[in-house]
């Protein structure tokens, strides 16, 4: 027969008095503190083509912002890289596939 589960009156409730504690004082600040006004765009601009121009390291966009060309020349030859070793893996475990199905056997035995 199970029996029910105990509460244990040792530390654990140390542990969560200090836990309510804590949620306290992160509630109270966070409801006290006063952030300044929202900074946006301006809204003769499109924000799209300005990530765009951006990302070519072009100056032709409606804000200012810094170039991203090797950036995005390294993530793409990274991503190139690793789409180039999934299928080389996924060659050769369908090439291992077909030689255990004829059977031949797998490398291993040979």
């Amino acid at each position: 027969m199970t029996t029910r589960p105990r509460l244990r009156k040792s530390s654990s409730q140390v542990i969560g008095v200090l836990a309510l504690a804590l949620f306290g004082v992160l509630a109270a600040v966070f409801l006290t503190a006063s952030f300044g006004d929202a900074a946006g765009f301006p809204a003769d601009g499109s924000i799209t083509a300005a990530i765009g121009y951006a990302m070519f390291n072009l100056d032709a966009g409606a804000f200012p912002s810094e170039g991203f060309l090797v950036s995005f020349i390294v993530i793409a030859v990274v991503l190139d890289a690793a789409l180039d070793v999934a299928v080389m893996l996924g060659l050769r475990e369908e090439e291992e596939d077909t030689m255990a199905s004829d059977g031949r056997g797998t490398r291993g035995d040979r």
